[in-house]
């Protein structure tokens, strides 16, 4: 009985300890939510100017509400998302895809959306480009954004085909239309939107991607306490239709 007693105030203490140490009691603090966001993903996260818009950045104004602090979004870039997010931010979002190697260095939310790789060409190649073995065949250029998920997918995969990295994100199925290359490889909700947007570009089955996949937000390594909150905020929105609201606005 004696161990007991001993045992239970050291536990209690160490789960106090670890509330205390949590982000989320310093962004309250702050009164800020720094959300880092590279903000060249349409529907998820654009950047106009000074401003962000999307999904993504609709539901961080949301959380922050909620939280009764103010959002503050920091431009970043995917080849130094993780970095960024890690010195400077307290959430990432704009269409993160979850990956093993990212989570090495940081936790994710629960995943809020199931996504896929699928390509994205112009409407005459869509049945020449199938699957990825119809890609990976000299003479066909295959372009794509660097440093996030679809390099990673276009390099683990495409062995024959060109590979060419565009920095642009938000001028890249430009280059598709120009016929400087022939297909990209991105999330299918992003290549339903550009199809939408973009007369003469079409989706390739993507509803049935290449690869599965899940969206979710980048956030600090370690600390529960935050990713219970933000996971609880996301189940309550969906719950409550906030978040499809916030969903169907942006994907109509």
């Amino acid at each position: 009985m004696i161990r007991v007693l001993v045992i239970l105030p050291l536990a209690m203490f160490a789960g106090a300890a670890l509330a205390q140490e949590s982000r989320l009691d310093a962004i309250q603090k702050s009164g800020a939510l720094r959300v880092c966001t590279p903000g060249d993903y349409k529907p998820f996260s654009l950047a106009k100017d000074a401003t962000f818009e999307g999904l993504d950045v609709e539901i961080a104004q949301s959380m922050a509400k909620a939280l009764g602090v103010e959002a503050k979004f920091v431009k970043t870039s995917w080849p130094k998302l993780m970095d960024d997010f890690i010195e400077k931010c307290d959430l990432a979002v704009g269409g993160i895809s979850v990956t093993l190697d990212r989570q090495k260095r940081a936790f994710f939310s629960e995943p809020y959306m199931v996504n896929g790789k699928a390509p994205i060409t112009r409407c005459e190649n869509v049945g020449k480009f199938q699957t990825i073995a119809d890609i990976d065949k000299p003479g066909v250029t295959v372009i794509e954004n660097p440093g996030g998920s679809n390099e990673k997918f276009a390099r683990a995969n495409f062995k024959q085909a060109k590979i060419v990295i565009f920095d642009d994100n938000t001028k890249i199925f430009d280059e598709i239309l120009n016929r400087r290359a022939d297909v990209m490889i991105s999330e299918s909700v992003e290549a339903v939107v550009q199809q939408r947007i973009k007369p003469g570009l079409c989706a390739v089955n993507p509803t049935k991607p290449l690869q599965y996949g899940e969206m979710a937000y980048l956030l600090p390594r370690g600390d529960t306490v935050l990713k219970a909150w933000v996971d609880q905020w996301m189940h309550l929105a969906k719950a409550n239709g906030e978040y499809d609201r916030i969903v169907e606005a942006w994907l109509k």
